[in-house]
């Protein structure tokens, strides 16, 4: 037996959702930084390229009428829109990724999460961060310092939309320390990962470990 077998597993399909300002995107570039077995989904999006960004590094920047294409020819796992832009997940790439095994890690809201859920149920685990409280969440939108008081206030009411959903997750933890937060998501990928379901390749490998009398 090719002694590789034993260690093949199944890709996972990781999302990670929170409101604005609970900490996603932080944790994500971390986790990434982290473990080098998961990459970031690049999604499409129609939203304008903001400063320091890069086309497909960041996202596929396109405009609606590539983005309508892209729906119609069935290219998306799950698109959705935000704050006035859609962004949607290619569909290729993640077939890819699963095929080979690899980790894919998703930044989506609980609309992605709920589309992925048909077609890659199997292969998803979807992790939901909370903010400390909701004053900490403001506080966190203002030092930003990019947003009117305008756009504060819509992602305030958005966010509590999005929180209402938190038990559609498997888990869910509050964000209150980016480094126990990690640690808490790097335990949860480990874990997937160690699952008999998501080791195909331990069936093969059983087999010959304690051979044919059994």
């Amino acid at each position: 037996m090719d002694p590789s077998a034993k260690r093949s597993r199944r890709g996972l399909l990781i999302v990670l959702s929170s409101p604005s300002g609970a900490g996603k995107t932080t944790i994500s570039r971390m986790l990434l930084g982290a473990d080098r077995q998961v990459s970031m989904s690049i999604s499409a999006t129609t939203r304008p390229m903001r400063p320091g960004e890069a086309d497909n590094v960041d996202y596929n920047f396109v405009d609606d009428a590539r983005f309508d294409a892209m729906i119609e020819a069935g290219e998306f796992v799950e698109w959705a829109t935000v704050f006035g832009s859609r962004y949607g997940t290619p569909k290729a790439p993640v077939k890819q990724a699963l095929k080979e095994g690899r980790d894919i890690l998703f930044d989506i809201d609980w609309q992605g999460a709920r589309q992925l859920e048909p077609d890659f149920g199997e292969h998803l685990v979807t992790i939901f961060l909370l903010p400390p409280s909701m004053t900490e969440l403001e506080r966190r939108l203002r030092a930003r310092g990019t947003d009117s008081d305008t756009v504060i206030a819509d992602r305030m009411h958005r966010a509590a939309d999005e929180i209402s959903h938190w038990a559609e997750y498997e888990y869910v933890m509050v964000n209150d320390d980016m480094d126990a937060c990690l640690d808490r998501v790097r335990s949860i990928v480990a874990a997937e990962r160690s699952k008999r379901t998501s080791q195909p390749g331990l069936v093969g490998f059983v087999r010959d470990l304690i051979g044919p009398q059994h």
